[in-house]
């Protein structure tokens, strides 16, 4: 579906989104110098993984963390998941995502969109108040809503040692026997061993993590960015007025940008 705002349709949008982009890039070097450019920094840098947090339509910051974190084509781009919802422009996230040729993990937030897009091919009634996973379901492309469908629960990379996941995992469960609900939702891991999405300020799940893969995840704003022995949080809360991250592999090196506003408000509830 397309969709116009001020007498602009959000495909044209997304093409002027690309274009500014891409000249950004080339900013004091030319048109006629970016390709050169580009492989020397390939003859002398082998690419590299910029894994970044929950995004939440947040695209002004996306972009600006993505020139701090000097990204080239060449660099594999990782979102760890939400990129949607809450934020000023959902759809344009995901068509600069497709685009660059990112990859990325499902998150709950993507997730409740693939659910509503699933519902509207099936042919369901929409509610009479639509929710904003329904009216992004609705707005993104072909292109973009099968970029969604394919993100998978998790990614594991050998080369890195690292595993990438939107919430988190139970330690001492083979990853294949993990479940997805947890997966995207989970937050801490009670002494008794119960798993739960609420914030328990002393319980969070990574402290019991013990690798040897470095998990890197998102999704737990509140408790900002989060450093383990194997493990480390990028939800430092963007679309809350916080701050966009990325981890940069496989030096591990973090980068970030703050929001340019406070888009939402953080309501969570907060545990001992």
């Amino acid at each position: 579906n397309d969709y116009k705002q001020d007498g602009i349709s959000n495909k044209e949008a997304a093409g002027q989104l690309r274009k500014k982009f891409i000249e950004e890039l080339e900013k004091g070097v030319g048109k006629s110098l970016l390709v050169d450019q580009i492989t020397r920094r390939c003859k002398l840098h082998l690419p590299k993984v910029i894994v970044i947090g929950d995004v939440h339509g947040c695209i002004d910051e996306l972009q600006k963390l993505l020139r701090k974190c000097d990204y080239y084509p060449g660099d594999q781009v990782l979102f760890l998941g939400d990129l949607v919802v809450k934020g000023p422009d959902s759809p344009s996230v995901i068509q600069l995502a497709r685009e660059i040729g990112a990859i990325g993990v499902r998150g709950n937030h993507d997730h409740e969109v693939i659910r509503w897009h699933q519902a509207i091919q099936a042919g369901v009634s929409p509610p009479k108040v639509p929710s904003e996973h329904l009216r992004i379901a609705q707005s993104l492309s072909p292109e973009d809503i099968k970029w969604m469908y394919d993100l998978p629960w998790y990614i594991v990379s050998e080369d890195l040692s690292a595993l990438f996941v939107h919430a988190g995992f139970v330690s001492g469960i083979q990853l294949e026997k993990q479940n997805p609900r947890l997966m995207v939702n989970m937050r801490s891991i009670l002494p008794d061993g119960t798993v739960t999405s609420k914030f328990f300020n002393s319980w969070p799940w990574a402290r019991l993590w013990d690798g040897p893969s470095t998990v890197l995840f998102g999704h737990d704003a509140a408790r900002g960015l989060q450093q383990y022995e194997h493990a480390i949080g990028l939800d430092t809360g963007c679309v809350y007025g916080g701050r966009l991250t990325a981890c940069i592999l496989p030096e591990k090196r973090l980068v970030s940008v703050t929001a340019k506003k406070e888009y939402c408000k953080y309501r969570r509830k907060q545990y001992d």
